[in-house]
């Protein structure tokens, strides 16, 4: 059988250090990306820190034909699919583009891959699936709900994964939803790079620390949490690029051990919490920042954001009995390599 796996979006944040995982495991990588929110450097020093150089493809998912061209001349094990727009904020202002992208993008993905007869699918889909949980922790059974259009992009891929497993047997997608995601790989080789302002918390104190914004905004002090600020469950990246591995060895044991004729045991759809199960404030991240990196970080409270939910958190006991899984990492690490990224890059990958 094959170890080659084709990871899309493969330069982006969770891809490049997915494909440092993969890559310690014994996969061989082939990266495609379309370079539209990601670096080329973050692939360039990918292969400088595993020593070897990996294949890359500059293409879109959209690409029915690039696509075509990469799976004709290449044997895949599998697909680990993170290539998708991930803005919450511009998909409410251009949601045409997030679904041609996220959803458009996907199916064409799939049509490939079905024409090559490749069945294994990881996909990045996302803890917004939840919308405002019910109760807490989060489990894979939890209602499924959606406040804004990139939530929905990745709930619609959900359900598409769904009735293509109920239509077709031999198939394996895994759906692994993710909490929040913060840290560097510890080199401080690569790390979050987010174009313009950051979105995301971690990358925005780490740009205040490093004074390249002048203070962090707060939104809602009044939530019923343990200090007021917003409960999430942040999880090391480099946890998170453990969990595809995981997910794909589970795969890999799955289709070894079954003769062809034994499709019964396909996994169809299988979707997977990948968090702590811990909760941790918006003021707790911040303080422990601090803590680690001796660094201050001016703040502000401001009102509450539109879509923003009190608290969320995992339950992350599947990944534990199905893939062997749990996060190691704790949020000093995620502070501490994060700081490292931040200060040895202070402008990301244009830095050097």
């Amino acid at each position: 059988m094959t170890n080659k796996i084709l990871v899309t979006g493969g330069a982006g944040y969770i891809g490049s250090h997915t494909c440092i995982a993969l890559h310690e495991t014994g996969y061989e990588v082939v990266v495609y990306d379309n370079l539209s929110n990601s670096s080329r450097e973050a692939i360039n020093r990918v292969s400088t820190l595993i020593g070897q150089t990996i294949e890359f493809i500059e293409g879109d998912i959209r690409d029915a034909e690039m696509l075509r061209q990469v799976f004709t001349s290449r044997e895949f094990f599998g697909v680990i699919h993170f290539a998708g727009l991930k803005a919450v904020g511009e998909s409410v202002a251009k949601p045409l583009l997030y679904y041609n992208n996220n959803v458009s993008g996907t199916i064409n993905l799939l049509e490939v891959m079905a024409e090559y007869n490749i069945k294994n699918l990881v996909f990045s889909s996302s803890a917004t699936v939840y919308g405002d949980p019910e109760s807490l922790p989060i489990d894979e059974n939890s209602p499924r709900s959606c406040t804004n259009p990139y939530g929905q992009s990745k709930l619609t891929v959900e359900h598409i994964l769904e009735d293509l497993a109920v239509s077709d047997d031999s198939w394996n997608l895994v759906a692994l939803r993710y909490f929040n995601p913060v840290g560097a790989h510890s080199s401080g080789q690569i790390g979050e790079d987010p174009n313009d302002i950051p979105n995301n918390l971690m990358p925005y104190i780490s740009q205040v620390a490093v004074g390249k914004l002048k203070k962090l905004s707060i939104f809602g002090d009044d939530y019923p949490t343990i200090d007021g600020t917003g409960v999430r469950d942040f999880i090391h990246v480099t946890d998170l690029a453990q969990g595809h591995v995981s997910a794909l060895n589970y795969l890999e044991q799955l289709t070894s051990s079954r003769s062809p004729s034994d499709m019964a045991k396909s996994v169809g759809f299988l979707p997977i919490n990948l968090g702590t199960g811990k909760g941790t404030s918006v003021l707790e991240l911040v303080n422990a920042f601090t803590e680690v990196t001796g660094r201050d970080i001016p703040h502000q409270f401001t009102g509450r954001r539109a879509g923003d939910i009190a608290s969320c958190y995992a339950s992350a006991d599947k990944a534990k009995t199905l893939l062997g899984w749990q996060a190691e990492l704790s949020i000093a690490d995620m502070c501490q390599d994060t700081w490292r990224w931040q200060s040895q890059n202070p402008s990301g990958y244009n830095s050097h």
